[in-house]
């Protein structure tokens, strides 16, 4: 399992339990991972880190001073 968090711009976009499919970008020196349709964003992800799952499950909703995070987890074989 593979847990990666992603900031959401509005609250009430996902939720626990939701099913979620991310998209992923390429940087030149980075991967990043968008949870579709534009809900959420990752941080730059390096290359040795990329991520293989592309759907998961919506684990945490947070709010704090910055903004709202969602973490979501994946299974990777």
């Amino acid at each position: 399992m593979r847990e990666m968090e992603f900031k959401m711009e509005r609250p009430g976009l996902l939720k626990e339990g939701d099913q979620v499919t991310v998209t992923e970008g390429l940087l030149p020196s980075n991967y990043y991972y968008i949870i579709d349709p534009s809900l959420a964003m990752s941080g730059n992800v390096p290359f040795r880190e990329r991520m293989l799952a592309r759907k998961g499950v919506v684990t945490r909703v947070v709010e704090n001073e910055r903004g709202f995070y969602v973490t979501a987890q994946f299974e990777e074989s």
